[in-house]
């Protein structure tokens, strides 16, 4: 593959990535072969950048690309190239260069908290106590590990690591390395400067050199250990500022899963962090059709956490990513509920997240491999880009209708998908993803309701029916405002004397 130069467009036209727009993940693996070897790869993304623009996403975020030894990446051998699997660099910048002339920006997952032991810093540091690598990890003896009663951690939702403390295989020294995750992935020493230094070079080269949009951090939490949490917070601080300088306008999202007044720091420097706690909840409403989890005033109460730390806080929403079970299997594959979940990802106010094959209502459950299994373009006779690296055991084409097909049946859930986030990305106040919630006075049993008031004044008013049969929702007091429906997921909405109808399953938006 030829070299590319410089993406032709401004980069005003992607700047401040983020505060607009739907955002996809991509597990490169899974999602599109290019030249048949049954792993999916750079140029199988570049390939379908135009069903991507006509989903009307407006960035995409790869997992992992760079290196590693493992299906998933997350431990990196070399911060500074392309894994051989997924292509060249060349066939990267070439992607940038693609994605960018259809105003689809590009983030890269950065995974800062440890590398490979495979990393030529970690088998430098293993050399022993006098390598001038060794202080980019954690090393202890094991007395002072006893002592300083460090030798095991609580498990947690992200690591299931109870004795976190390793030896190298063959040395004889006794001092052990930290890795939080497993043996094979050791934590970086964010407190050695030399290290830190290091990191931010490799920011600046992928920003600036590379021309990504922003970094998804993974793990961002766990830099330093949970007493140590304010380091944390100092670190994406410094971070936030380095990112700013080397592109102004260049995204950053935390993984940082824990209470929201504990999230609300990281906002000091990251512009987005993950909601996974509403993650949680959604399924749950869901399922039962009724909103037994008090969404909205939980949501409220999360947004004012993080507005007094930053009021120009970026919330991410999913309904499932990379390391949780997939939205499909946890609604059982039924379709009215699956429209339900969307309406509710692409209303709320935030950044809205798909996990690749959500719109098409792929299943999955832990282990991870089956959350990442093969996107599914076509049955499996007609399909040339479907991966192999593994086979489908809970996304087939007997349990998951293909896009193609799908794309065929305008009631189809990617056509749903569409649907939604076309007048998402057309409507100045749900693309807003700035605009603050507003709670109503609306409490009728079986209903979602919201306001989103963007800073200039503009707001709306959307109401979702959780059940199968229509709601006449009555507005209270406070919503006499709304005079419209602007947009309705489902025919038979109407609005008259200061109550909306909405048909089963439905949502709507009024002004």
């Amino acid at each position: 593959m030829l070299a590319v130069s410089e993406p032709d467009v401004s980069p005003s036209v992607l700047v401040p990535v983020g505060q607009t727009g739907v955002h996809y993940e991509i597990f490169v693996r899974s999602f599109a072969d290019s030249n048949g070897d049954g792993i999916g790869d750079l140029n199988g993304i570049t390939n379908n950048l135009d069903y991507l623009k006509d989903l009307g996403v407006s960035a995409i975020w790869l997992m992992p690309i760079s290196p590693s030894p493992t299906y998933h990446k997350y431990d990196v051998t070399d911060y500074y190239s392309i894994d051989p699997e997924y292509g060249t660099m060349d066939d990267f910048k070439r992607l940038i260069y693609e994605a960018h002339r259809r105003s689809i920006a590009v983030i890269i997952d950065l995974v800062l908290h440890h590398t490979s032991i495979r990393h030529h810093w970690f088998q430098e540091s293993a050399k022993g106590p006098d390598n001038p690598y060794r202080k980019f990890y954690n090393w202890l003896h094991p007395h002072e590990i006893k002592a300083r009663k460090l030798a095991t951690r609580d498990i947690t939702a992200d690591s299931g690591e109870r004795n976190p403390w390793h030896s190298v295989k063959g040395s004889t020294s006794p001092e052990q390395y930290y890795g939080m995750f497993w043996s094979g992935m050791p934590d970086l020493n964010f407190d050695y400067p030399p290290l830190r230094e290091e990191i931010f070079t490799i920011v600046r080269y992928w920003l600036n050199d590379i021309g990504v949009d922003g970094f998804r951090l993974d793990a961002a939490r766990h830099l330093y250990r949970e007493a140590e949490e304010p380091k944390n917070h100092a670190f994406w601080e410094e971070f936030g500022r380095v990112v700013e300088t080397a592109k102004p306008g260049a995204y950053s999202v935390g993984e940082v899963w824990t209470r929201p007044e504990r999230i609300a720091p990281y906002f000091r420097g990251l512009k987005a962090n993950f909601n996974f706690d509403l993650q949680l909840m959604i399924p749950e409403i869901i399922r039962r059709e009724d909103d037994t989890e008090d969404l909205i005033e939980f949501m409220a109460y999360v947004h004012g956490a993080f507005a007094n730390v930053n009021p120009q806080f970026i919330d991410g929403l999913i309904l499932s990513n990379h390391d949780q079970n997939r939205i499909g299997s946890l609604l059982k594959g039924n379709l009215n509920h699956l429209k339900v979940a969307a309406n509710l990802l692409l209303t709320l106010p935030g950044l809205p997240y798909l996990y690749y094959g959500e719109e098409i209502g792929m299943l999955g459950m832990k282990p991870d491999e089956h959350i990442r299994e093969p996107f599914l373009w076509d049955t499996r006779d007609q399909d040339r880009q479907r991966t192999r690296w593994r086979r489908g055991t809970y996304t087939t084409s007997q349990t998951v209708n293909p896009l193609a097909r799908q794309q065929a049946d305008p009631d189809s859930l990617v056509n749903h998908y569409k649907q939604l986030i076309n007048f998402r990305n057309s409507h100045p106040v749900l693309n807003d993803n700035l605009s603050r919630l507003e709670q109503t006075g609306i409490r009728q049993k079986g209903t979602v309701s919201f306001i989103r008031r963007s800073g200039n004044g503009q707001r709306v008013l959307v109401v979702h029916n959780l059940t199968r049969n229509p709601i006449e929702v009555v507005f209270s007091p406070g919503e006499t405002w709304c005079q419209r429906v602007v947009f309705a997921t489902a025919l038979g909405s109407s609005v008259s004397d200061n109550r909306v109808l909405i048909p089963g399953y439905g949502c709507v938006v009024l002004e």
